[in-house]
């Protein structure tokens, strides 16, 4: 049992107990919080009904009285510093300081009506001063990410209703975060008077001047200092949450609240050229204790104590008076030729911004229960309604939105020219205006639009994509594109919906100093944007001729080819490099396809070099004399050509090899190709077999060929001879033709020579024999179908024990699959074998074929008759 109990201060928690009740939050929180999601309901909101849930109201599977609330409330108060970070990185002081006059009309208004009515709300129903001047504060608050959404969502964030509302909301971030430490201070410190207001907000502007300008002018120093001493990345990200926390810190040495301090400092982070390594980073953790946060906002609800009569009536009231406050904002949008409604709605949603107002004035004690209930309500209900009235609202002024565009070519056209301007300069408002006017147009994507396109990804500018985003153009014409942009969104809860829009291939692919063709440009975005291969060659398809979209689809599967089992020690056999090369065909590819692989990924550096070998092996027998001689095309044809001149006038031996298979002829040399060759003709009868052996380079080591016709299960019948006579297998190749001729080559280690005459026996009495069944459910299978461009890759690892290959080749034989070549390896008493397989077609396996080996292998299937 884990039960460590930890003291501080004569306080103690059970580590067991946390463990628990952490493990039943996350998973409450993603379940709950996914399932909100798909019913297109935002995600914290489902995490707070988790909360409800768990908590003492319904399941009463979480407690937060007694140490155990402290330690959950602890890993909370990390969540709500990470939102704070990230909200502070995610502001553009820029932007913020190009909010127009009505933006910041609407956002003054905003705060000013809510903060009046609010704690008159408060007053009337007979709070104290302290608490109806929170309730005031917390009904300031505005969640731009849920407006932003649907915005996004019905194409309107070009619009001019769209620009206000969310220029608002980045002035009431700032405001709201003033007026939270301003109101905290002031209404835990006692009586409300002018002086203590006076002092508190002196307090509140000079620390926020104070710690903006270090942040803004230090703190990207900081950080790039750390990035250019430190020899690991992740030093940088833990600079940047040292740096969060030493900002809290000081808030809280102010009296203030210490999230101001954490919203500070993102400020400053999100100013460094790393916020990006930064901002993805810290979200990992902030994906585990983000939630946690708004869980406990949940736990913390007395469901009882929020169905109360005088608690129902005092969350209406607010309610009201806040979507009023909210609408009423939108007067300072005044004389322009906006939907002042839309406005209004836009303004309403508190979101995760109120929550954080009602749990900090749960713990500070301005709050009780009922109090704390009826506020949540509010949040709550403001919350749930804006998303409907704005689609409502979007729907009815649809029609007069659609604009008077000559075609749809007219919108492309002006859309790309000016994503290409806005990487440069700042869009009108009369080029937004344009482009909200025209955010229904069908439009089409046409292959004269690419070049624009690829110049688009050369000059990697967010902003010019984020243009493409919020006019809807990608969404309409390359749906691929803005769906992966959806998913790369910052996930604090939404609260950037427009933030850096980048490509991590395509920005990786800029740092080659190869020249970059355009194909390998698009490759590299199909590979950002798309999660299949049929995904990659629709959108390919979509941008380029069906001959150059092949050619792209071809560069992302080579890439991830290159890529596949680079740790595998038989990744850099002759044999696979070979077929590699054979299948790469040309140096050219073979370039471009090494530029997208190193771009795919941030490879450590073992698997950088790995690549690197691999692809100068590959480089190399590609630009081998043979490969481009007049004699043959290609690294077989090639192999083939001396072979067959070795062999003189042998038509039957000739011919036999003008028709074998490619895997084989890369497999051996021309020597061994033509030895074998004359082994397998003429073509032996039904149950004979012909042995040759010679020896290898390594002592004790011998090559065993046996040449046959083709039946069932013949490689485990081989095996089964060479067990019996004492002969450990090192590797097999197999090479069959359409004729039924098979041609089995074995290494194996004995310390005396083998015996061809001995062996042909052998073989010949064992061919007669049944197939035999032989199990071994402790041998552990794995395919990759992504390893080799041919045919199948299966790994065999478990135990070390006699017959073990021949219990695998009967699965494989039991299974119908074909054996092409097999590697044999043992290491520290495990076997780690690795077969190259196909079905009967010489196709790679599917998910039904892979079934059947393993059943076969664990005996739970009957053999083939």
């Amino acid at each position: 049992m884990l039960s460590v109990i930890v003291a501080s201060g004569g306080g103690s928690f059970d580590l067991a107990r946390l463990l628990a009740d952490l493990l039943i939050v996350l998973v409450a929180a993603k379940v709950v919080g996914e399932l909100a999601e798909r019913l297109r309901i935002p995600g914290v909101l489902g995490e707070i009904v988790a909360g409800v849930i768990i908590g003492p109201s319904v399941l009463g599977l979480v407690d937060l009285t007694g140490d155990r609330g402290v330690s959950i409330g602890v890993l909370a108060e990390i969540g709500v510093l990470l939102l704070l970070l990230a909200v502070g990185m995610e502001m553009d002081l820029a932007e913020l300081g190009k909010v127009g006059r009505p933006s910041l009309l609407v956002a003054v208004i905003g705060v000013a009506a809510p903060f009046a009515v609010g704690t008159a709300v408060g007053l009337a129903f007979g709070e104290s001063t302290e608490t109806a001047v929170f309730f005031g504060a917390a009904l300031t608050a505005t969640s731009v990410g849920i407006t932003a959404r649907v915005f996004g969502d019905l194409r309107a964030l070009a619009t001019i209703e769209a620009r206000i509302v969310l220029g608002a909301a980045v002035a009431d971030d700032v405001l709201g975060l003033v007026i939270l430490t301003v109101v905290t201070k002031v209404v835990t410190g006692g009586d409300v008077g002018v002086g203590l207001v006076a002092e508190t907000l002196g307090l509140a502007v000079a620390f926020l001047l104070v710690t903006g300008v270090i942040g803004v002018f230090a703190v990207p120093k900081a950080i790039d200092i750390v990035h250019r001493r430190a020899a690991s990345g992740a030093t940088v990200v833990v600079a940047a949450m040292a740096i969060t926390l030493g900002f809290a810190m000081l808030a809280d040495a102010a009296k203030l609240a210490f999230i101001i301090g954490a919203f500070m400092a993102g400020l400053g982070l999100g100013r460094s050229e790393h916020h990006e390594r930064i901002a993805r980073d810290l979200s990992a953790v902030g994906n585990i204790f983000i939630p946690v946060f708004f869980l406990q906002i949940g736990i913390n609800a007395d469901l009882g104590a929020m169905a109360k009569p005088s608690v129902l009536g005092l969350a209406a009231a607010m309610c009201a008076l806040a979507i009023a406050g909210k609408l009423l904002a939108a007067v300072g949008a005044f004389g322009t030729r906006s939907d002042k409604v839309l406005i209004g709605i836009g303004m309403v949603p508190r979101g995760e911004v109120g929550l954080i107002f009602a749990s900090i004035g749960l713990t500070t004690g301005v709050l009780n229960t009922d109090q704390y209930g009826a506020l949540l309500i509010v949040v709550l209900v403001t919350t749930i309604i804006t998303p409907p009235l704005l689609r409502l609202r979007l729907g009815r002024t649809a029609s007069a939105a659609t604009g008077t565009a000559d075609d749809d070519d007219e919108v492309m056209t002006k859309a790309l020219d000016a994503a290409r301007q806005a990487a440069t300069e700042r869009p009108s408002d009369e080029v937004l205006d344009w482009f909200g006017a025209h955010r229904n147009e069908p439009l089409v994507w046409r292959h004269e639009h690419t070049p624009a396109l690829v110049e688009l990804l050369r000059l990697d500018s967010p902003r010019a994509w984020r243009l493409l985003d919020v006019t809807g153009v990608l969404e309409r014409t390359l749906p691929e594109v803005a769906d992966a942009m959806r998913r790369r969104r910052a996930d604090f809860t939404d609260l950037d919906p427009l933030g850096s829009l980048t490509f991590p291939t395509v920005q990786r692919l800029h740092d080659e100093t190869d020249t970059i063709t355009d194909n390998t440009v698009l490759a590299a975005l199909a590979a950002d944007v798309c999660r299949d291969d049929a995904e990659v060659l629709s959108l390919a398809q979509r941008l380029v001729d069906d001959t150059t979209a092949q050619q792209v689809a071809t560069l992302v599967a080579d890439a991830h080819l290159l890529l596949a089992g680079l740790r595998d020690p038989g990744a850099f056999d002759e044999t696979r490099v070979l077929q590699l090369a054979a299948h790469l065909a040309s140096t050219e590819h073979t370039r471009q396809a090494a530029q997208v692989a190193h771009a795919l990924g941030d490879l450590p550096v073992r698997d950088r070099e790995a690549l690197d070998a691999r692809i100068h092996l590959v480089r190399a027998a590609l630009e081998h004399p043979e490969v481009t001689g007049s004699e043959a095309t290609n690294l077989a044809a090639a192999r083939r050509a001396a072979a067959q001149h070795l062999l003189g006038d042998d038509e039957a031996a000739i011919d036999r090899l003008r028709f074998a298979p490619t895997a084989y002829l890369l497999a051996h040399s021309p020597e061994e190709l033509a030895r074998q060759a004359v082994l397998v003709e003429p073509l032996a009868p039904h149950g004979r077999v012909r042995v040759a052996v010679s020896p290898q380079p390594e002592p004790d080591q011998w090559k065993i060929d046996v040449a046959c016709r083709d039946s069932e299960g013949l490689l485990a019948r081989l095996t089964e001879v060479l067990a019996a006579q004492e002969f450990t297998v090192l590797g097999a190749d197999i090479a069959t033709w359409p004729d039924g001729a098979v041609l089995d080559s074995f290494v194996v280690a004995s310390s005396r020579r083998p015996s061809p005459r001995e062996l042909s026996f052998a073989f010949d009495a064992r061919l007669r024999g049944p197939l035999h069944r032989a199990p071994m459910p402790n041998l552990a299978l794995h395919f990759d179908n992504a390893a080799l461009p041919w045919h199948t890759s299966c790994t065999v690892t478990g135990p070390d024990q006699a017959s073990a290959l021949q219990a695998v080749a009967t699965a494989l034989a039991n299974a119908g699959v074909v054996v092409h070549s097999a590697r044999i390896a043992t290491v520290d008493g495990e076997i780690r074998d690795r077969f190259t397989v196909s079905d009967r077609f010489g196709r790679k396996l599917d998910e039904s074929a892979m079934r059947r080996v393993r059943a076969a292998l664990a005996g739970t299937t009957r053999r083939r008759t």
